[in-house]
């Protein structure tokens, strides 16, 4: 093969490559726009990465677990055999995947039968018939942390095309799972902003009834519903909507008459 074959090969390889890591991010986008939820989509992710690498003679299965500020874990898994291991590095506070996230590196273990780390996690691996392993971090770019967990079942099970492909599969899913996690973020505050002004809507109803019943002020409605709040150990809203609920009840039974 001459110079100018040569170069037109490894153009076509960069070619393909950058066309693959495309159709990547956009199967990875649609996963975003199609989950209701991050933990359906993490789950997504994990199997999309399990079928990725997998081979029929090397099945890989992926855990993939997201740590917030302020909120539980979320973590998924490609198959219950993932979910398993994932949870046994938790319960341990010790293994690959773990270390890989504390260092914000990836770790490869390529025979855990040889590996001198983590004997507790080493041990139960082995018991559930893992022999290699391989975490690659998540750059989540400092609003989570996170790592996806692949585990194999041969010794070697990830050549360094593997860790290499799993890498930039990974890179392109942490994109995703900023949008995934922004989108989670603006609907909790789209659904705490909601809860607030159905909030306020009761307490006003409630207040009007008072101020109708007593023949009080505004002031002295809120003051009235506040002690009632502040006696009986409920919520403010709570009040307002026996109160409003009883109005409502009353309305009914006059009907009914």
């Amino acid at each position: 093969m001459d110079h100018n074959q040569l170069g037109a090969t490894k153009g076509e390889g960069r070619t393909a490559g950058h066309v693959a890591a495309a159709e990547d991010e956009h199967r990875l986008l649609g996963l975003v726009l199609d989950s209701p939820e991050i933990t359906s989509f993490l789950t997504e992710l994990a199997i999309m990465t399990a079928s990725c690498l997998s081979t029929q003679d090397n099945i890989i299965d992926c855990g993939v677990t997201v740590l917030r500020e302020k909120k539980p874990a979320v973590a998924a898994s490609s198959d219950a055999r993932a979910a398993s291991l994932d949870e046994l590095q938790n319960g341990f506070g010790e293994g690959p995947c773990l270390t890989a996230l504390q260092g914000n590196t990836t770790v490869l273990v390529p025979d855990l039968l040889v590996e001198e780390r983590w004997h507790r996690y080493t041990e139960a691996a082995l018991d559930n018939g893992v022999r290699s392993v391989l975490a690659v971090p998540l750059n989540l770019a400092g609003e989570a942390h996170g790592v996806t967990n692949l585990y194999s079942r041969q010794p070697n099970g990830f050549s360094d095309l593997d860790v290499l492909t799993a890498e930039n599969f990974v890179a392109n899913a942490s994109r995703s799972i900023q949008l995934a996690l922004s989108m989670a973020h603006l609907k909790g505050v789209h659904e705490d902003l909601l809860a607030a002004m159905q909030s306020r809507t009761i307490i006003d109803m409630a207040v009007g009834v008072v101020m109708a019943q007593n023949g009080s002020s505004q002031d002295e409605a809120i003051s009235i519903l506040t002690r009632s709040s502040n006696s009986r150990n409920v919520k403010l809203r709570e009040v307002a909507s026996t109160v409003v609920d009883s109005v409502g009840g009353k309305g009914t039974a006059s009907k009914a008459s």
